[in-house]
């Protein structure tokens, strides 16, 4: 394996916040590839983020959005464990951004645990009459109405929901990228949408 310049192993963690023997190991690991390696460190980080989602995240900031018109507005908590990070760039613009998203998806809950059990249980339903309705196999259908859920989560959960700037990441995999960057357990709290002439 040929060394690694210094040059990338400082653009990598330049991208990604990562430390410097953990980029090295990562380029070193990708052959020197660095969208390989911040892959790598993505990885490895969001394991190490879900290890820290246990840890208090007390700290943070308030984000906001209003949109152009003045007709949707949208207030984001997004919590972390220490004020430091709760004033870095990157946390207050991804403050920013949640609730840009927020005003654009209009999701119903932060968490699918947080989605009332009365519209899941409804939904459920609905998506068990439907399967029914198409003569699926009996043994397959509990399947079929797992998938249809696991969509509608995708849609209406706001961590499991696709980035509105970026659709290959789902907001949830933006906070847990922040969360590896800063080493600390980052959340959304929760969050508040208005509209105008809305309910």
């Amino acid at each position: 394996m040929k060394e690694i310049p210094a040059k990338l192993v400082a653009e990598l963690r330049a991208r990604t916040g990562a430390g410097m023997m953990d980029c090295k190991k990562a380029l070193e690991e990708t052959g020197g590839d660095l969208d390989k390696a911040v892959d790598v460190l993505r990885k490895k980080g969001a394991a190490k983020a879900d290890k820290r989602a246990g840890r208090e995240a007390s700290e943070g900031v308030i984000g906001s959005y209003i949109h152009h018109d003045g007709a949707i507005g949208v207030l984001v908590e997004l919590n972390c464990e220490t004020d430091f990070v709760a004033r870095t760039e990157d946390f207050k613009a991804l403050a920013k951004d949640v609730a840009l998203h927020v005003a654009a998806a209009k999701p119903l809950a932060v968490r699918i645990e947080d989605l009332p059990a009365d519209l899941v249980e409804r939904e459920r339903q609905v998506y068990q009459a439907q399967v029914a309705e198409q003569k699926k196999p009996e043994n397959i259908r509990g399947k079929i109405v797992d998938g249809m859920l696991k969509k509608f989560y995708e849609e209406n959960v706001l961590l499991e929901q696709k980035f509105v700037k970026d659709d290959t990441r789902t907001v949830g995999d933006l906070v847990k990228e922040l969360a590896a960057k800063t080493g600390e357990h980052v959340s959304v709290r929760r969050f508040a949408r208005l509209e105008l002439g809305g309910n």
